[in-house]
Order: C-alpha cells, then structure tokens, then sequence
C-alpha cells in the first residue's frame, strides 16, 4: 500500500455519521491526508416517490430530491462545523444514484486511497454482520476500506462472539 492522500468518507443520514467522520479526521491528521466526504442519494428511494406519484399522490420526485439534497447539506454542514481539520482540505460531494456504483466512481475520479465507511446504513435491519453497501463495498473497491463500529455496535459484536 503506497502512502495514503485522499480518504473518501461515505455519510449518509444516520446516527452513525458524527462517529465515522470523527473517526475519518484522526486517521487523516495521522496520515496527512485529505478529506473528501461523499453522501449518496439512493436511486432507489426516487424510484418509490416517483411510483407513488404515478399512483395518484400528490409526491414530486424533484422536489423530494431537492429536500434530501438540503437535509444531507445541513447535516454534513454541522459535523463539518465540529471539526478543528483545516476546512481547505475538506471536500463534500452529494451524488444520486445506487450507493455502490456511485462510490466507486468517486474513488476512481478523485484518485482516493482510502475509504472510510460504517457497517450500518439507515435502518437497524442487521445482516450477518454489516449492511448490504458495506459488505458489496468490501467486494469490490479497489482501495482500502476502513469500517468504522460504535461503542453500541462493537459491544454488539463482541457478545456475538463471546456465545
């Protein structure tokens, strides 16, 4: 593994987020790294608005693209605002589209070497021992991934492993 100057965080709107890029800053001021963190808008979601829309409900797709694009701006702006890492060396990128093609192209373009990201998205719904982004992540990036776990979700684990 060569030397380590850009770490992709991926956030997404969870409880999780202050944790993983909280995380992301120590190993970046460690490595002398620069941030660039990435929020996907899953496809998927816009595809349900826009079936329900067709159904009759008073839903507009774009619109609700626009509020999630604001909400996720919003919450980055407040873990952002947090943080004593230089800011100039802090990017934020907001993509639509399926979570995993959409971070790899960003790890591609951007020339990362190294993603950080949580083993949970948005729901509690477990799989075996991460979410499904995370364990297709793991698969197939072609950079380092680091998993980040809370104190909860470690705790979590821990006893699993203890039985």
């Amino acid at each position: 593994m060569g030397q380590i100057k850009k770490i992709l965080v991926a956030l997404a709107a969870t409880e999780y987020c202050r944790g993983i890029f909280d995380y992301t800053v120590t190993l970046a001021t460690a490595l002398d790294a620069d941030i660039l963190v990435a929020s996907i808008i899953n496809s998927r979601d816009i595809d349900a608005v826009r079936q329900m829309a067709d159904m009759g409900y008073q839903i507009d797709a774009d619109r609700y693209v626009a509020d999630i694009r604001a909400t996720r701006e919003q919450e980055i702006e407040a873990v952002l605002r947090r943080t004593d890492f230089p800011p100039d060396r802090i990017r934020v990128v907001i993509h639509t589209g399926k979570p995993i093609d959409e971070l790899l192209r960003v790890i591609k373009q951007e020339s990362v070497d190294m993603l950080v990201m949580g083993t949970k998205g948005r729901t509690d719904i477990e799989h075996i021992l991460m979410g499904s982004v995370a364990d297709k992540m793991f698969r197939k990036s072609p950079v380092t991934i680091v998993s980040y776990r809370d104190a909860h979700q470690a705790q979590r684990i821990q006893k699993r492993l203890d039985l």
